[in-house]
């Protein structure tokens, strides 16, 4: 009877080896992954060139808001940065028939980038139509980001999403 547990416990202990084998690849993998998003993440911090897709807006004073659709963005580039996002708050001086919204195109002045230990910070002011826009990110290696933007004429807001790659337009014949 012994020997039949303890062959039996013998052959489970065998059987459960590639188990934990398959395990550890998985967390290879992840770390992998990880890895491999931190450098694209990096990549485009030191081009200078990323999209913003603002999924949450958290105005001041104001409770979290979600967005659906995905359709606000802030396309950052050192040649022409443009914005079209969502504004909640407190407006001091705004155009007469505006639309509400904080949409610019500008060229970015004074970008300053700053290393932390799991973020990057990137600071630059942006000169619009009407207004100057002081943009703060804070980017993650994940991926994940927030948006300050402070102006002259508006309350801050901050807004929550996620950085990618700018699209590539395809050439029309």
């Amino acid at each position: 009877m012994k020997t039949k547990l303890s062959l039996l416990l013998m052959l489970m202990c065998f059987l459960s080896f590639p188990v934990l084998a398959q395990q550890k690849t998985k967390k290879e993998l992840k770390a992998e992954s990880d890895l491999q998003k931190q450098k694209e993440i990096e990549a485009l911090i030191e081009a200078k060139n990323f999209v913003f897709e603002a999924q949450k807006v958290n105005p001041m004073g104001g409770r979290f808001i979600i967005l659906d659709y995905n359709t606000y963005f802030l396309n950052f580039n050192t040649e022409k940065t443009t914005c079209d996002l969502p504004f909640f708050g407190r407006a001091f001086n705004v155009a007469y028939g505006g639309d509400g919204g904080i949409k610019f195109e500008g060229i970015p002045e004074k970008i300053k980038v700053e290393k932390k230990k799991k973020s990057y910070t990137i600071r630059t002011s942006v000169r619009g139509k009407d207004d100057v826009y002081d943009l703060m990110f804070s980017i993650f290696f994940d991926g994940g980001a927030t948006l300050s933007v402070n102006s002259n004429n508006r309350a801050s807001i901050s807004y929550t999403g996620e950085i990618k790659a700018p699209k590539t337009e395809e050439i029309k014949k």
